[in-house]
């Protein structure tokens, strides 16, 4: 099985396929990490909806998608920055997906992103109104019965002055949720809006503020999905969280390491780069928790060339690659995402991607990966 694929440089050459997936099995209830997958969305292709405007959504293979999950065992972190949250995909649809999502899965663990995407940045002009914005959100999700991951805002990161603004702001927020949620530190990698989060561009004294915030109101928090691609900082936070909040880590190049843990804790999950690789990661932290290590590294580490790939910078397009996987894997019938995002990679992307995914046995059904590979390949004006 082998096709031509360009590299970086655009010149093509012939690649030769490993063709051997691995078997994807569900995570144990028992599992000892809590693993939530960020859920992706799938946009109609036949929708009359413009690029630039609201997102019109497949919503039998949205839900189909997230029925895939939980068939693996995997918690779904729901309407998060995977979907293309604040990238196109709005707040009035995302809280329709939250209620269907709760409605198709009524007994999935599920935990839903609370923002405050419906106030633009720019129209922000004070702590009242990100304050309010959130609220909304809040109380919309609890009243349909959803858990809840408190979203970075973007509003928030424009009107704060300082870190005094950060811990009022989430002292309301937090007061307002009836069950512990998850809080979500989203480094400017992912959203370049999101610089100077909780009133600092230092690390240190950004973890500080955020700690302080969580041992304030440690009776509302579940735990902290930190995503800054830096497992040092995480491990840091991670060995200075109150007892009994957890770290989920979002580093979705570090995660195998991070997962497994050192002699002072581990990381839980919460990750976009497990959105694709559900399968293997469940079977990967079977193996952890029966004590066999190196059958979990020898699953796992050979998919973070993969997942650094798809992260690769400008990392906020990652979507793209999730969304190409998803379709090379069969689990969606096409290749389109809303707002067109299916064009922010390069054709050397994808080609690049499918090598990775192929080397680490992402690809579920290697002869249609080929095949739809090569219809892309088309698309450019590569044949053979």
């Amino acid at each position: 099985m082998s096709l031509l694929l360009p590299d970086a440089k655009g010149t093509l050459g012939a690649y030769t396929m490993k063709a051997e997936p691995i078997v994807g099995q569900a995570l144990s209830p028992e599992a000892s990490r809590v693993v939530f997958a960020a859920a992706h969305v799938v946009a109609d292709p036949l929708a009359d909806a413009d690029p630039s405007g609201a997102p019109a959504l497949d919503w039998q293979a949205t839900l189909a998608f997230r029925r895939h999950l939980h068939g693996l065992g995997l918690g779904i972190a729901e309407a998060m920055d995977t979907s293309q949250r604040g990238m196109g995909f709005d707040w009035p649809t995302a809280f329709e997906l939250i209620k269907q999502t709760r409605q198709e899965l009524p007994d999935a663990l599920v935990f839903n992103g609370a923002g405050t995407d419906q106030l633009e940045p720019e129209d922000a002009r004070d702590l009242g109104q990100v304050e309010v914005a959130y609220g909304e959100q809040i109380e919309a999700i609890q009243a349909a019965g959803g858990r809840m991951i408190l979203m970075a805002s973007r509003a928030l990161a424009r009107v704060a002055t300082s870190p005094a603004d950060y811990k009022r702001v989430y002292k309301n927020a937090l007061a307002a949720c009836d069950q512990p949620i998850i809080l979500h530190w989203l480094g400017d990698m992912f959203d370049p809006a999101l610089a100077g989060y909780w009133g600092s561009h230092d690390f240190e004294a950004a973890l500080e503020t955020c700690l302080e915030i969580i041992d304030d109101n440690k009776a509302k928090v579940d735990g902290i999905k930190i995503s800054l691609l830096d497992k040092d900082k995480e491990i840091a936070m991670r060995r200075r969280l109150p007892a009994g909040v957890r770290m989920y880590t979002g580093d979705d190049f570090n995660y195998p390491e991070l997962i497994a843990g050192d002699e002072q804790g581990f990381s839980h999950a919460l990750l976009g780069i497990f959105d694709p690789l559900a399968g293997v990661a469940a079977a990967a932290i079977n193996r952890l928790d029966t004590g066999d290590r190196a059958g979990y590294h020898a699953l796992m580490d050979p998919t973070v060339p993969l997942a650094r790939e798809i992260f690769r910078a400008p990392t906020q397009y990652y979507k793209t690659g999730v969304v190409f996987l998803a379709w090379l894997n069969g689990l969606q019938d096409h290749f389109v995402m809303i707002q067109g995002h299916q064009a922010m990679r390069s054709l050397p992307y994808f080609a690049q991607v499918f090598r990775y995914a192929d080397q680490a046995g992402v690809l579920m059904d290697p002869d249609l990966a080929q095949a739809r590979m090569r219809r892309l390949l088309a698309l450019y004006g590569v044949e053979g």
